[in-house]
């Protein structure tokens, strides 16, 4: 089974996953995801493919959003604090 994920941040719901997953005992569980935020990620589980590692700070745009914003940008875009 292949779990495709947008972003990793924190992985608190991506284990939650796992676990869900793993009841069912798939033969084999990857993950891969667009985004990988290894500074906030909590756990040891291993992400099989990562297209960018990324620090933490918050990003907007192509999917991603801020309370409905940003989700249409082509681009990704770092969320200013000014």
């Amino acid at each position: 089974m292949l779990i495709v994920e947008d972003i990793v941040d924190t992985g608190i719901s991506m284990n939650y996953l796992l676990s869900e997953l793993s009841k069912h005992n798939p033969k084999r569980l990857s993950i891969v995801t667009l985004l990988f935020k290894k500074a906030a990620f909590q756990f040891n589980y291993s992400l099989d493919y990562v297209g960018f590692e990324i620090p933490d700070k918050f990003v907007v745009g192509y999917g991603l959003d801020y309370d409905g914003l940003g989700r249409n940008l082509p681009d990704l875009y770092q969320l200013s604090t000014t």
